[in-house]
């Protein structure tokens, strides 16, 4: 099973070194992690995401709990949450299909953010599912690079 975990941690060096140390040494792999500084600047978030059964995610967040640096952990797994990704598309656009890809990107509310000889490049940001989407759409008209940031996660209308 897929789960979301927000991490508060220590905003200092080698705590993700730890933290994704500790995974890993565990045999879990890490699917997307994100990491940045929160509102208080000597704390850092970190979005986990792992695929595991309900006995390694719960041997995980234990594991998490006893490390120092680890102040706060929230599983978004089963809750209401905010999740939300950016990716950066640079597609094949010659000028006579560039309009093609221009009204794609409209209709996700992507916006064009470089301009080419022969690309576009878009930035999108949403859930999962819609930057799957607009990547199947994209590829008819050749993915020349792709990248995307891991998701971040937030609780819904809760102090969390």
């Amino acid at each position: 099973m897929r789960h979301i975990l927000s991490v508060l941690v220590e905003n200092k060096s080698g705590v993700l070194s730890r933290v994704t140390g500790m995974i890993s040494r565990r045999g879990f792999n890490i699917e997307s992690l994100t990491v940045a500084p929160t509102e208080d600047e000597s704390l850092s978030r970190m979005t986990i995401i792992v695929e595991a059964d309900e006995v390694g995610f719960e041997q995980i967040t234990k594991q998490l709990h006893k490390l120092v640096s680890v102040y706060k952990i929230s599983d978004f797994t089963d809750e209401d949450a905010v999740e939300r990704e950016l990716v950066l598309f640079k597609v094949q656009a010659s000028p006579e299909r560039r309009h093609e890809v221009i009204e794609i990107a409209n209709v996700f509310r992507a916006k064009v953010v470089d301009v080419g000889k022969n690309t576009l490049t878009i930035e999108a940001t949403g859930v999962a599912s819609k930057l799957d989407a607009m990547e199947n759409l994209f590829r008819a008209y050749g993915i020349r690079q792709l990248t995307r940031t891991g998701m971040v996660a937030m609780g819904r209308g809760h102090d969390a």
